[in-house]
Protein backbone atom coordinates (compact mmCIF):
# COMPACT_ATOMS: atom_id res chain seq x y z
CA UNK A 1 0.00 0.00 0.00
CA UNK A 2 2.70 2.14 0.83
CA UNK A 3 4.61 1.77 -2.37
CA UNK A 4 1.81 2.10 -4.73
CA UNK A 5 0.91 5.49 -2.85
CA UNK A 6 4.62 6.88 -2.80
CA UNK A 7 4.90 5.49 -6.93
CA UNK A 8 1.66 7.61 -7.31
CA UNK A 9 3.20 11.03 -5.74
CA UNK A 10 5.80 10.32 -8.16
CA UNK A 11 3.62 10.34 -11.30
CA UNK A 12 1.84 13.38 -10.04
CA UNK A 13 5.11 14.97 -9.03
CA UNK A 14 6.77 14.28 -12.36
CA UNK A 15 3.50 16.11 -14.53
CA UNK A 16 3.90 18.95 -12.79
CA UNK A 17 7.94 19.31 -12.94
CA UNK A 18 6.78 18.83 -16.87
CA UNK A 19 4.36 21.68 -16.91
CA UNK A 20 6.69 23.45 -15.33
CA UNK A 21 9.34 22.31 -17.57
CA UNK A 22 7.20 23.28 -20.89
CA UNK A 23 6.22 26.74 -18.90
CA UNK A 24 9.49 27.91 -18.36
CA UNK A 25 10.81 26.77 -22.01
CA UNK A 26 8.15 29.23 -23.31
CA UNK A 27 9.73 32.50 -21.94
CA UNK A 28 12.09 32.91 -24.08
CA UNK A 29 9.75 32.52 -27.06
CA UNK A 30 7.73 35.57 -25.73
CA UNK A 31 10.49 37.72 -25.18
CA UNK A 32 12.69 37.40 -28.46
CA UNK A 33 10.65 40.18 -30.16
CA UNK A 34 11.67 42.40 -27.66
CA UNK A 35 15.05 41.59 -28.08
CA UNK A 36 15.68 41.36 -31.58
CA UNK A 37 14.05 44.98 -32.31
CA UNK A 38 16.41 47.33 -33.91
CA UNK A 39 19.34 49.33 -31.55
CA UNK A 40 17.93 52.79 -31.19
CA UNK A 41 20.62 55.10 -33.77
CA UNK A 42 23.23 56.97 -32.23
CA UNK A 43 23.23 60.82 -32.60
CA UNK A 44 26.65 62.19 -34.29
CA UNK A 45 27.97 65.07 -32.59
CA UNK A 46 28.84 67.91 -35.27
CA UNK A 47 31.64 70.26 -34.56
CA UNK A 48 31.23 73.31 -32.45
CA UNK A 49 33.36 75.49 -30.68
CA UNK A 50 34.62 75.54 -27.10
CA UNK A 51 32.55 76.88 -24.45
CA UNK A 52 34.61 78.65 -21.61
CA UNK A 53 32.66 78.45 -18.46
CA UNK A 54 35.39 80.65 -16.68
CA UNK A 55 34.33 83.58 -19.21
CA UNK A 56 30.62 82.45 -18.48
CA UNK A 57 31.51 82.96 -14.53
CA UNK A 58 32.51 86.09 -15.23
CA UNK A 59 29.94 87.29 -16.65
CA UNK A 60 27.55 86.29 -14.24
CA UNK A 61 29.90 88.01 -11.66
CA UNK A 62 29.88 91.39 -13.43
CA UNK A 63 26.51 91.41 -13.46
CA UNK A 64 26.17 91.02 -9.90
CA UNK A 65 28.45 93.40 -8.90
CA UNK A 66 26.21 95.98 -10.41
CA UNK A 67 24.09 95.62 -7.51
CA UNK A 68 20.26 94.22 -7.59
CA UNK A 69 18.71 94.61 -11.10
CA UNK A 70 15.88 95.81 -10.22
CA UNK A 71 13.31 97.84 -12.19
CA UNK A 72 13.57 101.75 -11.65
CA UNK A 73 17.16 101.72 -9.87
CA UNK A 74 20.32 103.17 -11.25
CA UNK A 75 21.83 99.18 -10.80
CA UNK A 76 19.22 98.56 -13.14
CA UNK A 77 19.95 101.16 -15.72
CA UNK A 78 23.79 100.15 -15.89
CA UNK A 79 23.44 96.77 -16.53
CA UNK A 80 21.18 97.16 -19.16
CA UNK A 81 24.13 99.43 -20.86
CA UNK A 82 26.44 97.05 -20.30
CA UNK A 83 24.13 93.75 -21.72
CA UNK A 84 23.77 95.92 -24.84
CA UNK A 85 27.23 96.90 -25.15
CA UNK A 86 28.23 93.21 -24.85
CA UNK A 87 26.22 92.07 -27.52
CA UNK A 88 27.15 94.68 -29.90
CA UNK A 89 30.45 93.91 -29.21
CA UNK A 90 30.09 90.02 -30.42
CA UNK A 91 28.60 90.80 -33.57
CA UNK A 92 25.02 91.50 -32.91
CA UNK A 93 22.60 93.52 -34.23
CA UNK A 94 20.49 94.99 -31.37
CA UNK A 95 16.89 95.55 -30.45
CA UNK A 96 15.90 97.21 -27.09
CA UNK A 97 12.29 97.31 -26.54
CA UNK A 98 11.23 99.52 -23.47
CA UNK A 99 8.25 99.67 -22.07
CA UNK A 100 6.10 100.84 -18.79
CA UNK A 101 4.22 97.63 -16.96
CA UNK A 102 2.38 97.79 -14.41
CA UNK A 103 3.54 95.17 -10.84
CA UNK A 104 0.93 93.57 -9.32
CA UNK A 105 1.03 96.06 -6.39
CA UNK A 106 0.10 99.08 -8.88
CA UNK A 107 3.68 100.12 -9.18
CA UNK A 108 5.10 101.28 -12.88
CA UNK A 109 8.11 99.60 -13.75
CA UNK A 110 10.37 101.10 -16.76
CA UNK A 111 11.69 97.68 -18.14
CA UNK A 112 13.50 97.10 -20.68
CA UNK A 113 13.84 93.78 -23.06
CA UNK A 114 17.17 93.47 -24.92
CA UNK A 115 17.84 91.54 -28.06
CA UNK A 116 20.97 90.36 -30.31
CA UNK A 117 20.44 89.14 -33.56
CA UNK A 118 23.16 87.02 -35.23
CA UNK A 119 22.53 86.85 -39.34
CA UNK A 120 19.14 88.32 -38.71
CA UNK A 121 19.18 88.11 -42.76
CA UNK A 122 18.59 84.24 -42.28
CA UNK A 123 15.41 82.90 -42.35
CA UNK A 124 16.23 80.25 -39.97
CA UNK A 125 16.27 81.24 -36.51
CA UNK A 126 16.77 79.90 -32.78
CA UNK A 127 15.46 81.49 -30.06
CA UNK A 128 18.13 81.77 -26.95
CA UNK A 129 16.28 83.74 -24.02
CA UNK A 130 16.93 84.62 -19.89
CA UNK A 131 15.62 86.84 -17.73
CA UNK A 132 18.13 89.86 -16.53
CA UNK A 133 16.15 91.38 -14.31
CA UNK A 134 16.54 90.28 -10.39
CA UNK A 135 14.36 89.49 -7.04
CA UNK A 136 13.07 93.02 -5.32
CA UNK A 137 12.29 91.12 -2.19
CA UNK A 138 14.21 88.24 -0.50
CA UNK A 139 11.00 86.69 0.33
CA UNK A 140 11.95 83.50 1.29
CA UNK A 141 14.75 84.32 3.62
CA UNK A 142 14.68 84.82 7.45
CA UNK A 143 15.89 88.20 7.62
CA UNK A 144 15.92 91.52 5.70
CA UNK A 145 13.21 89.97 3.35
CA UNK A 146 12.07 93.24 1.71
CA UNK A 147 15.55 93.99 0.55
CA UNK A 148 16.80 92.94 -2.85
CA UNK A 149 18.80 89.97 -3.91
CA UNK A 150 21.80 89.53 -5.57
CA UNK A 151 20.33 87.13 -7.79
CA UNK A 152 23.22 85.39 -9.39
CA UNK A 153 21.58 82.04 -10.25
CA UNK A 154 18.39 83.48 -10.26
CA UNK A 155 18.73 85.84 -13.69
CA UNK A 156 22.48 86.29 -14.23
CA UNK A 157 23.40 82.92 -14.40
CA UNK A 158 20.99 82.07 -17.64
CA UNK A 159 22.19 85.54 -18.68
CA UNK A 160 26.00 84.58 -18.05
CA UNK A 161 25.87 81.18 -20.32
CA UNK A 162 24.03 83.24 -22.97
CA UNK A 163 26.85 85.96 -23.20
CA UNK A 164 29.19 83.29 -23.67
CA UNK A 165 27.23 81.51 -26.40
CA UNK A 166 27.64 84.46 -28.39
CA UNK A 167 30.88 85.25 -27.53
CA UNK A 168 32.16 81.58 -28.69
CA UNK A 169 30.05 82.21 -32.14
CA UNK A 170 31.86 85.19 -32.60
CA UNK A 171 35.31 84.32 -32.35
CA UNK A 172 34.35 81.01 -34.52
CA UNK A 173 31.42 81.34 -36.69
CA UNK A 174 27.73 79.74 -37.68
CA UNK A 175 26.07 78.55 -40.44
CA UNK A 176 25.43 81.71 -42.66
CA UNK A 177 22.05 80.30 -43.43
CA UNK A 178 21.16 79.62 -39.75
CA UNK A 179 20.01 83.05 -37.37
CA UNK A 180 20.35 82.91 -33.55
CA UNK A 181 18.43 85.70 -31.53
CA UNK A 182 18.80 86.23 -28.14
CA UNK A 183 16.59 87.96 -25.76
CA UNK A 184 17.01 89.12 -22.36
CA UNK A 185 13.81 89.63 -20.63
CA UNK A 186 13.00 91.88 -18.12
CA UNK A 187 10.96 92.41 -15.02
CA UNK A 188 10.12 88.86 -15.07
CA UNK A 189 10.85 87.89 -10.74
CA UNK A 190 8.56 91.07 -10.01
CA UNK A 191 6.14 88.94 -8.66
CA UNK A 192 4.10 89.00 -5.36
CA UNK A 193 6.24 88.03 -2.61
CA UNK A 194 5.76 85.21 -0.65
CA UNK A 195 2.87 85.69 2.38
CA UNK A 196 1.30 88.83 0.48
CA UNK A 197 -2.03 89.14 0.30
CA UNK A 198 -1.72 91.62 -2.46
CA UNK A 199 -2.27 90.60 -5.96
CA UNK A 200 -2.94 87.27 -7.87
CA UNK A 201 0.62 85.55 -7.73
CA UNK A 202 0.54 83.47 -10.89
CA UNK A 203 -0.02 86.26 -12.77
CA UNK A 204 2.68 88.69 -11.46
CA UNK A 205 5.26 86.99 -12.69
CA UNK A 206 6.91 87.59 -16.01
CA UNK A 207 6.00 91.20 -17.10
CA UNK A 208 8.66 91.47 -19.43
CA UNK A 209 7.87 88.10 -21.74
CA UNK A 210 4.22 88.90 -21.90
CA UNK A 211 5.06 92.18 -23.07
CA UNK A 212 7.48 91.22 -26.20
CA UNK A 213 5.02 87.77 -26.86
CA UNK A 214 1.98 90.81 -27.52
CA UNK A 215 4.19 93.43 -29.13
CA UNK A 216 6.95 91.09 -30.86
CA UNK A 217 9.77 93.85 -32.09
CA UNK A 218 10.52 91.95 -35.61
CA UNK A 219 7.11 91.43 -37.78
CA UNK A 220 5.98 88.00 -38.77
CA UNK A 221 8.96 86.89 -35.99
CA UNK A 222 8.57 82.99 -35.97
CA UNK A 223 12.20 81.22 -35.18
CA UNK A 224 11.78 77.24 -35.83
CA UNK A 225 11.81 76.95 -31.76
CA UNK A 226 12.63 78.93 -28.49
CA UNK A 227 14.95 77.63 -25.39
CA UNK A 228 14.79 79.99 -22.11
CA UNK A 229 17.44 79.26 -19.25
CA UNK A 230 16.89 79.60 -15.69
CA UNK A 231 18.54 78.66 -12.76
CA UNK A 232 21.70 77.15 -14.90
CA UNK A 233 24.40 77.83 -12.66
CA UNK A 234 24.01 75.95 -8.92
CA UNK A 235 26.06 72.91 -8.10
CA UNK A 236 24.55 69.78 -8.75
CA UNK A 237 21.70 70.99 -10.92
CA UNK A 238 19.11 69.11 -12.20
CA UNK A 239 17.19 69.69 -14.97
CA UNK A 240 13.75 67.64 -15.40
CA UNK A 241 11.69 67.64 -18.32
CA UNK A 242 9.39 71.02 -17.44
CA UNK A 243 5.58 70.01 -17.71
CA UNK A 244 4.86 73.45 -19.42
CA UNK A 245 7.57 72.64 -22.19
CA UNK A 246 6.84 68.75 -22.76
CA UNK A 247 3.26 70.08 -23.38
CA UNK A 248 3.88 72.79 -26.30
CA UNK A 249 7.08 71.66 -27.55
CA UNK A 250 7.91 68.20 -26.57
CA UNK A 251 9.65 67.49 -29.91
CA UNK A 252 12.16 70.09 -28.51
CA UNK A 253 12.85 68.83 -24.86
CA UNK A 254 13.60 64.98 -26.81
CA UNK A 255 16.07 67.21 -29.24
CA UNK A 256 17.97 69.19 -26.68
CA UNK A 257 17.72 65.94 -23.59
CA UNK A 258 18.70 63.84 -26.77
CA UNK A 259 22.09 65.87 -27.40
CA UNK A 260 22.66 66.24 -23.42
CA UNK A 261 22.73 62.56 -23.38
CA UNK A 262 25.13 61.90 -26.08
CA UNK A 263 27.62 64.66 -24.41
CA UNK A 264 27.49 62.38 -21.37
CA UNK A 265 24.99 64.76 -19.01
CA UNK A 266 22.56 62.57 -18.09
CA UNK A 267 23.39 63.72 -14.82
CA UNK A 268 21.71 66.91 -14.86
CA UNK A 269 19.68 66.78 -17.86
CA UNK A 270 17.04 64.26 -16.05
CA UNK A 271 14.56 61.83 -17.82
CA UNK A 272 11.71 62.39 -15.95
CA UNK A 273 8.78 64.46 -16.29
CA UNK A 274 8.58 67.80 -14.04
CA UNK A 275 6.36 70.23 -12.66
CA UNK A 276 4.94 72.82 -14.65
CA UNK A 277 6.34 75.72 -14.17
CA UNK A 278 5.34 79.51 -14.75
CA UNK A 279 8.40 80.87 -16.38
CA UNK A 280 8.80 83.24 -19.52
CA UNK A 281 8.65 80.36 -22.20
CA UNK A 282 5.04 80.14 -21.38
CA UNK A 283 3.96 83.31 -22.87
CA UNK A 284 6.49 82.69 -25.94
CA UNK A 285 4.09 79.49 -26.39
CA UNK A 286 0.36 80.97 -25.29
CA UNK A 287 0.79 84.33 -27.16
CA UNK A 288 3.73 84.23 -29.49
CA UNK A 289 2.78 81.21 -30.91
CA UNK A 290 6.76 80.22 -30.50
CA UNK A 291 7.84 76.63 -29.28
CA UNK A 292 9.79 77.21 -26.31
CA UNK A 293 11.54 74.91 -23.68
CA UNK A 294 12.39 76.03 -20.17
CA UNK A 295 15.85 74.14 -19.04
CA UNK A 296 15.34 74.85 -15.28
CA UNK A 297 16.73 73.40 -12.26
CA UNK A 298 14.24 71.85 -10.24
CA UNK A 299 14.44 69.26 -7.45
CA UNK A 300 11.27 67.03 -7.72
CA UNK A 301 12.18 65.07 -4.79
CA UNK A 302 11.59 68.67 -2.32
CA UNK A 303 9.53 70.23 -5.38
CA UNK A 304 12.03 73.18 -4.54
CA UNK A 305 14.04 75.27 -6.83
CA UNK A 306 17.05 75.04 -4.25
CA UNK A 307 17.37 76.22 -0.27
CA UNK A 308 19.30 79.99 -1.59
CA UNK A 309 16.35 80.33 -3.90
CA UNK A 310 14.87 84.11 -3.54
CA UNK A 311 16.99 84.50 -0.78
CA UNK A 312 20.33 86.52 0.18
CA UNK A 313 22.17 83.74 0.03
CA UNK A 314 21.71 83.42 -3.95
CA UNK A 315 25.36 85.13 -4.70
CA UNK A 316 28.39 83.97 -6.10
CA UNK A 317 28.86 81.62 -3.40
CA UNK A 318 26.14 79.12 -5.39
CA UNK A 319 27.85 79.47 -9.10
CA UNK A 320 29.60 76.00 -9.96
CA UNK A 321 31.36 76.45 -12.90
CA UNK A 322 31.00 72.60 -13.89
CA UNK A 323 27.20 73.48 -14.47
CA UNK A 324 27.84 76.37 -16.37
CA UNK A 325 29.75 74.13 -18.47
CA UNK A 326 27.68 71.71 -18.94
CA UNK A 327 24.74 73.80 -19.71
CA UNK A 328 27.19 75.72 -22.54
CA UNK A 329 27.72 72.37 -23.99
CA UNK A 330 24.27 71.37 -24.87
CA UNK A 331 23.27 74.99 -25.84
CA UNK A 332 26.03 75.25 -27.99
CA UNK A 333 25.75 71.69 -29.84
CA UNK A 334 21.92 72.27 -30.11
CA UNK A 335 22.85 74.98 -32.41
CA UNK A 336 25.54 73.45 -34.50
CA UNK A 337 23.08 70.33 -34.61
CA UNK A 338 20.75 72.85 -36.72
Amino acid sequence: MGSSISFKRLLMFSAVMLVLIASCSEEPKEKTPIQTLPPESKLTLKPRPAFDADSAYAFIEKQVRFGPRVPNTKEHTRCASWLEKKLKSYGATVIIQKAQLTAYNGQELSAVNIMGQINPNASKRILLCAHWDSRPYADRDSKERMKPIDGANDGASGVGVLLEVLRAIHLDSIDPDLGVDIVFFDAEDYGKPEGSMLGNSGDSWCLGSKYWAKNLPIKDYKPEFGILLDMVGAADAVFPKEGVSLYYAPQIVDKVWKIAGALGHENYFRSFKGNEITDDHRYLNEIAKIPTIDIIHYDMGRFDFGEFHHTHADNMDVIDKSTLQVVGDVVLQVLYQE
